[in-house]
């Protein structure tokens, strides 16, 4: 891979400036914070709205990296490295692998559409592995940055490659045709999801098929609105449940959770068997058979392998496990590429030094087994994991490339064994293929809670947070709010991911939740907004940063920081403009100056105010007067202490509605976990909570009888009742039932009927087609916490921190 990655990135770079340092590179990373960086890593210092990768150059170099990709070197670094310079790193990125890819001669499967792209190519890549080398995206790397990155796996042992592309917006399509060079094209369902960035689903189509402009052939579905026009003038293979109006005719007949394909092709007929009965399933089902058909498999050999397709898990998970350990989840899948990326969520998530990895048998295409192995090692002494489980024949063979490894041939050995393995205060990284079942395993180390769970969509965090970034000017810093338990969705892990994006503070309600971050291993600076005198003590131990708003609490402070003879320990001035709950007022500023004045023990990092109105449009002359009353005093405090400290008075609808008065940094709370008042942008923020149960009990309850206490609902007809296992005590408020609220079961709403009781509510699911054990949405996208709070007469913050601990959370990254 060496010389293909030198060869690829010299007919890239407009200046090589060399050091003379190694450039023997066999990998290539655009993320300063992984442990996998080192002496063989190309890094592409990339460069976002609020982002640039030069700053942690230096970092990096200190870490072993020699080889940079950069628009200018980073001052201090001159002869520390080698650095390839370039007019904008991502574009040399996207060059970069076209290149790459040009060096390879076989054949790649374009795969884009709405939906279903990720499953698809999953099960191609199941589908196909047997008799091909298959070098695929993983996860849903499918973005500018994600196909790159996964381009440049490819390796002289491939033989078959199969990428996802997906786009926002118009003039990225051609970019990534550039990158994967698709031979075959495969479009998916063209649907609704992400329209924002287009006119309309025509535009919308048209620059999805820019993908496959340079393919052999199309692979699609012909329905109404079809892409036909737009590939006329390509090759295409295309099937159609309709008669006469493709190359492959289908007819489907649903029974017993499977469904029944009918194949009509050319002059060969046959019957297939899918383990699916939702539409989307089949219709992605039907675009891997459409490949096979391709291929000229035969016959038996499709039928033998699609049935099966098993569904496919696209989340890396956090759970609470047993004996104060937390599991990393991802007991579906084992390959380089996806371990890769597990151990980067696993330090990012980690919640002890102590890291174990359960890993199965890596199954990988084009790489020899000492080799690959010898990789997977490299990668858990880089990771500093404290030991491996291997679980498989082949990774048992070479269980000596590995330091403190016990290995099992299968998972039952392990669990007969799992009684004398010693599981406590640790993170447990459960990766494996799916035929070694680990969800036994994960069953076994999960902390056995009740079904009512509360899942945390971090890439949701992750896309809200750049989502307000990209509303800041340059070097405004930023502060998320993780109070209340992280607004109810959990404090912890949320703070270790924005540790991991490297926000520069964080911000807590009381002592004891910064306490409990800091005692959990997080580094970066905390505010408590409403710290009690008597927590000052703990509050210095922890080194957490308090926010002082009287002159009664700064003088306890400023008594205790004597008596403990602190040196400039930071804290930070409120200054009430208008709020009226906590601050200093204007006729105060004159005794905060005079008893701030010479004293040396502490140091004031910042200077700020809470606006009362700034969702209210209505009120933006009231919103002013507090931006210009908190000017006039923060100057004067700055001018009469000669200090230049923070300052900052923006909430999340303030960045949003006052970008003019975003000082040194803003305050982002409710809005980083998918929340707004403003009706378009909370069209573009990604949902980040979704509260789901499951279906106790289904009854019939018939004419005239009553549900729940107080008899408060009495059917109308015979109705079919189903029992949830979730009520006040959990938090869902007693005024959402009777037949105020729903829920949702199968993509349609339950009615909630009677009253909501402290552990279950009841709805009629009588036009639903489930059964006891589904999945039920008490709230996500439907209904939205906005939508419950507008019914309720009440605010999505109290929806959101009524959540009970009981309710057990589950962090996942797609």
């Amino acid at each position: 891979m060496n010389s293909k990655i030198l060869n690829s990135i010299q007919k890239i770079a407009t200046t090589f400036v060399d050091n003379q340092f190694d450039t023997s590179l066999e990998t290539v990373s655009i993320d300063s914070r992984s442990l996998q960086n080192g002496s063989q890593t190309l890094f592409f210092a990339l460069v976002g709205s609020h982002t640039n990768a030069h700053v942690y150059v230096n970092d990096l170099i200190k870490n072993g990296v020699r080889n940079f990709v950069v628009n200018h070197i980073p001052e201090g670094c001159e002869k520390k490295a080698n650095f390839y310079l370039v007019a904008d790193t991502l574009i040399a990125l996207q060059e970069f692998a076209a290149q790459y890819r040009a060096l390879f001669d076989f054949p790649i499967i374009g795969v884009t559409g709405s939906n279903g792209k990720t499953i698809v190519k999953e099960w191609l890549n199941f589908l196909l592995s047997p008799d091909y080398n298959v070098i695929r995206s993983p996860k849903s790397y499918n973005s500018q940055v994600g196909v790159p990155l996964s381009v440049i796996a490819i390796n002289e042992q491939h033989n078959l490659g199969i990428f996802e592309a997906g786009i926002s917006t118009t003039s990225e399509m051609s970019r990534l045709e550039k990158i994967i060079q698709p031979t075959i094209g495969l479009l998916t369902n063209v649907g609704s999801a992400h329209d924002e960035g287009f006119l309309n689903l025509e535009e919308k189509r048209k620059e999805k098929m820019l993908l496959f402009k340079n393919s052999e052939v199309v692979i699609y579905q012909i329905k109404q609105n079809d892409v036909s026009v737009i590939l006329s003038k390509q090759n295409v293979f295309t099937w159609s449940f309709e008669k006469n109006q493709a190359s492959v005719y289908i007819e489907k007949i649903k029974s017993n959770d499977k469904t029944e394909l009918k194949v009509y092709y050319g002059n060969v007929y046959f019957d297939l068997l899918i383990p699916f009965q939702e539409e989307a399933s089949i219709e992605n089902a039907i675009s891997c058979l459409m490949v096979l058909l391709y291929f000229k498999y035969d016959p038996v050999t499709i039928q033998n392998r699609m049935q099966l397709l098993y569904p496919v898990e696209m989340r890396l998970k956090v759970k609470n496990g047993i004996n104060n350990c937390n599991i990393i989840d991802d007991s579906y899948s084992s390959d380089f590429q996806s371990l890769k990326i597990a151990l980067d969520f696993l330090e990012s998530q980690k919640q002890s030094d102590n890291k174990t990895v359960i890993l199965s048998d890596i199954f990988q295409s084009g790489l020899y087994k000492e080799e690959l192995y010898s990789k997977v090692a490299d990668l858990i002494v880089s990771n500093n994991i404290t030991r491996v489980i291997g679980i498989g024949e082949t990774i048992s063979e070479f269980k000596d490339k590995f330091a403190n490894c016990i290995t099992y041939k299968n998972s039952a050995d392990f669990i007969a064994d799992y009684d004398n393995l010693d599981f406590n205060n640790e993170t447990i990284l459960i990766k494996g293929a799916r035929s070694f079942e680990f969800e036994a395993i994960v069953s076994l180390l999960e902390e056995k809670t009740h079904e009512t769970v509360l899942e945390i969509n971090l890439n949701a965090i992750s896309y809200n947070l750049n989502f307000f970034k990209a509303k800041l000017q340059p070097n405004v810093k930023i502060m998320v709010m993780v109070k209340a338990f992280g607004y109810g969705n959990g404090g912890f892990e949320i703070a270790k991911l924005l540790e991991h994006h490297k926000v520069d503070y964080l911000g807590v309600a009381f002592a004891d939740e910064g306490i409990a971050l800091k005692s959990m291993g997080i580094q970066m600076p905390i505010m408590v907004l409403n710290p009690e005198n008597t927590s000052f003590s703990a509050i210095i131990q922890h080194q957490l940063e308090p926010e002082i708003y009287s002159l009664k609490g700064l003088r306890a402070f400023l008594k205790m920081a004597a008596q403990k003879e602190l040196k400039e320990f930071p804290i930070h001035i409120k200054i009430d403009t208008g709020m009226h709950r906590l601050g200093f007022e204007a006729n105060t500023i004159d005794e905060l100056i005079t008893t701030l004045k010479g004293n040396a023990t502490v140091k004031v990092k910042s200077i700020l105010s809470h606006l009362a109105t700034s969702d209210d449009f209505s009120q933006k002359d009231f919103t002013q007067s507090q931006i210009d009353l908190f000017e006039k005093l923060s100057s004067k405090l700055m001018s009469e202490l000669k200090i230049k400290p923070i300052l900052h008075i923006l909430n999340t609808s303030g960045i949003s509605n006052f970008s003019n008065s975003q000082y040194d940094m803003v305050r982002l709370g409710i809005g980083i976990y998918g929340v707004s008042n403003d009706p378009e942008e909370q069209k573009k923020l990604e949902n980040v909570g979704t509260l789901k149960s499951i279906i106790s009990q289904i009854r019939i309850v018939s004419e005239g009888e009553s549900v729940g206490y107080g008899r408060k609902y009495r059917a109308q007809k015979s109705t079919k009742i189903a029992t949830i296992p979730i009520g006040y005590a959990d938090g869902i408020s007693r005024a959402w039932g009777n037949e105020v609220g729903f829920v949702t079961i199968k993509s349609k709403k339950a009615t909630i009927v009677g009253s909501i009781c402290m552990d279950m509510l009841m709805v009629d699911c009588t036009d639903i087609d489930c059964k006891e054990g589904d999945s039920v949405i008490i709230f996500g996208q439907n209904p939205s916490v906005n939508f419950m709070a507008q019914q309720l007469n009440t605010i999505p913050y109290e929806i959101l921190t009524s959540i009970s601990q009981r309710v057990k959370r589950i962090f996942y990254r797609e």
